[in-house]
């Protein structure tokens, strides 16, 4: 088993910057794609961007390209999330996700789950 552990979320206001963490534990050698993904109030779960462990390879919502960045730090099993000019339509559960085989968009394509972390955006 995975285990995932989301950090980083908070109240902010327009246009300043977040960094989420989650850190991966157990058997992280099963791990090939790490992802996040958000569920705002009232909305579905959807794709943010993921990473993939063993190229680095890098996907993102068409959306958020440009100010979101996601990173990896293999070493200590961290998946990184740099999140800039943020606004308040990314207000959301950031959830930490990870998987065994190659990347998808696809919430249920993956196989683990951190508990969510609240990022709120206020104009």
């Amino acid at each position: 088993q995975v285990q995932l552990a989301a950090s980083g979320g908070g109240s902010v206001q327009a246009g300043d910057s977040l960094r989420l963490s989650c850190a991966a534990s157990g058997r992280t050698f099963s791990i090939f794609v790490m992802g996040w993904f958000r569920q705002a109030p009232g909305k579905e779960r959807e794709f943010v961007a993921a990473i993939n462990r063993r190229g680095g390879i890098t996907s993102y919502a068409d959306s958020l390209k440009g100010r979101f960045s996601i990173s990896l730090d293999n070493a200590k099993n961290t998946v990184f999330l740099q999140m800039n000019n943020l606004k308040p339509e990314d207000t959301a559960v950031y959830y930490c996700s990870a998987k065994r085989g190659y990347g998808s968009t696809s919430e249920y394509e993956y196989n683990y789950w951190g508990q969510g972390t609240q990022v709120t955006v206020s104009s």
